[in-house]
């Protein structure tokens, strides 16, 4: 670590250029990652709040819940399997506030809450962003499905769904807007077994059937995985570049008898201490980032994934740096003092 702690600072600035390119890079990543998991709770916080489970749909409706529609019989199937297994619908809309405002939001029903909350024929309660833009509990509002308006209940966090906040409102309601006494989904944390005509969804199978969740997902996380793979080969070109004009150094050093595992933990020395410095100043102004970032931003990084990235950029690191130090291994003492030392 002293060798390569000297070494550093005797080239202070090629391993500045280094560290600032990892820095740059493990922002961008953490950035990505950021906005990622905030578009996967904007478009599906409703499901992800759940507990792990099992989704039943209908068969027919080829994966979409829009099409779902579950018959008596089925419904009476999913509760011989589990007694407390939860039904509900979800459909797409709009409200007008007193000012006559139209919102968009995302109407659920569930026939008991023990997942969702309880709401009174009447009422509904909305997602905590809808109290950002001025409503409050006490409110009325009306929609053109029904002459009915709705009175504001109350407020819950993070609640959306298919990017639109989340009005949950009463069975009865539901069906009077909707004109359906049917529910489209059921939900067991129970029992995952078959139902006949019914489709069986994991969690993470069923936030796929979402539309546009999978592709919206899918590009950013190869995006960070691209990332991750040039860190990877930046590492490896940088202390590739580096070994090559210390060939002679190392010879001079084996020739003195400094093994070449010695040479190896100097560079990875470096390596390591290159990469927590600029993964400590790109977390924090990350962190500081999801602190401050505006509340309409769909943008929220946990410490997990600061912790996990973190530790896949050092152990990339590690992986490029070894595979760059393989002409150590090979250089020989004599022939590397020949071509004079760097």
């Amino acid at each position: 670590m002293k060798m390569a702690w000297k070494e550093m600072m005797k080239y202070k600035m090629r391993y500045i250029i280094l560290g600032s390119i990892i820095f740059l890079i493990s922002l961008l990543t953490l950035s990505i990652s950021g906005l990622a998991n905030g578009l996967s709770q904007d478009n599906a916080a409703l499901i992800k709040n759940m507990p792990e489970g099992t989704f039943y749909m209908e068969e027919s409706a080829e994966e979409s819940y829009n099409f779902s529609s579950l018959s008596d019989s089925q419904i009476n199937e999913v509760k011989n399997i589990d007694d407390n297994a939860t039904f509900f619908s979800i459909q797409m809309g709009e409200f007008n506030d007193s000012e006559e405002q139209k919102h968009s939001l995302a109407y659920v029903s569930a026939s008991d809450d023990q997942h969702f909350p309880a709401v009174e024929q009447g009422e509904i309660i909305l997602d905590q962003s809808f109290a950002e833009e001025g409503l409050a509990e006490g409110d009325t509002i009306g929609n053109e499905l029904t002459d009915e308006d709705l009175t504001v209940a109350g407020f819950v966090e993070q609640e959306k769904f298919s990017h639109s906040p989340v009005g949950f409102i009463s069975s009865d309601d539901y069906s009077s807007m909707y004109d359906t006494d049917t529910f489209q989904l059921a939900f067991s944390t129970e029992s995952d077994a078959a139902v006949d005509e019914l489709s069986a969804f994991s969690n993470d199978e069923f936030l796929n059937t979402i539309p546009s969740y999978s592709a919206e997902q899918l590009s950013l996380n190869m995006i960070i995985a691209f990332l991750y793979v040039i860190s990877g080969m930046l590492f490896a070109i940088f202390f590739y570049m580096i070994n090559v004009q210390k060939l002679g150094t190392f010879g001079i050093l084996k020739a003195v008898g400094v093994k070449t595992i010695t040479l190896f933990k100097m560079m990875w020395a470096q390596m390591f201490i290159i990469t927590v410095i600029s993964l400590l100043l790109a977390s924090g102004i990350s962190e500081l980032f999801n602190i401050f970032a505006p509340s309409g931003m769909p943008f929220h990084l946990t410490l997990d994934m600061i912790l996990y990235s973190s530790a896949a950029f050092i152990a990339i690191g590690f992986v490029g740096a070894t595979l760059s130090g393989i002409q150590i291994k090979k250089v020989e003492p004599m022939q590397a003092i020949n071509q004079g030392g760097a």
